[in-house]
């Protein structure tokens, strides 16, 4: 019951649509670096979860320079990435998902790592919120309901990066592409906002 309650809590975090959810779901339909991607970001909410049951949540959250270099290093990423969207939805331009002609795997792996590191409701999501929820369980079971929390991340990545090829074809069009970019310059700008308004 400790591990499906972890699966559980950890899906319920992730879920929501994010600016690492938004980057995962654009390079799947374009089928690119989808495995490494899935893995950086699976692997990641592995490291922050286990940092969170080891105490790393008590650093952070009496840390105020720490959180607040993390909300305006993030809130500058995020909206750095959503006018680049913006951009692309207002040129528009058709995209063939067969050519593999965008960023390289070091610069995916790197807006990735933007994406995951630099944004502070991360850390208060899996290592703050997940460490404080596991640690309830004492000493052993607080690392299954961590492994749990886990094993929902791979999961949902694994289903979002590799699922959204069956989008390829919707995407065949400028318009769907522009409409994907459009949401997530809206998705990347709203949640700078938000970090910003702290």
């Amino acid at each position: 019951m400790i591990f499906w309650s972890g699966f559980a809590t950890g899906l319920a975090l992730i879920v929501a649509i994010g600016s690492q959810n938004a980057y995962v779901l654009r390079q799947g339909i374009r089928r690119e670096h989808v495995l490494p991607i899935v893995l950086f970001c699976a692997l990641s909410d592995a490291l922050l979860i286990a940092a969170g049951i080891g105490g790393a949540g008590m650093l952070i959250q009496g840390n105020a320079k720490l959180l607040a270099l993390a909300r305006y290093g993030g809130a500058l990423f995020l909206a750095s990435y959503g006018l680049l969207a913006a951009r692309r939805a207002w040129v528009g331009g058709h995209m063939n998902l067969d050519a593999r002609q965008g960023a390289t795997l070091g610069r995916a792996l790197a807006a990735c790592f933007g994406f995951t590191f630099l944004n502070p409701h991360v850390y208060l999501d899996t290592v703050v919120l997940l460490g404080a929820l596991a640690n309830q369980h004492g000493e052993a079971g607080r690392w299954v309901f961590g492994a749990g929390a886990a094993t929902g991340s791979v999961l949902w990545f694994s289903a979002l990066g590799f699922g959204a090829r069956y989008l390829a074809p919707l995407f065949q069009r400028d318009t769907a592409w522009r409409a994907l970019d459009a949401l997530i310059a809206l998705v990347m700008g709203s949640l700078a906002v938000l970090l910003l308004r702290g």
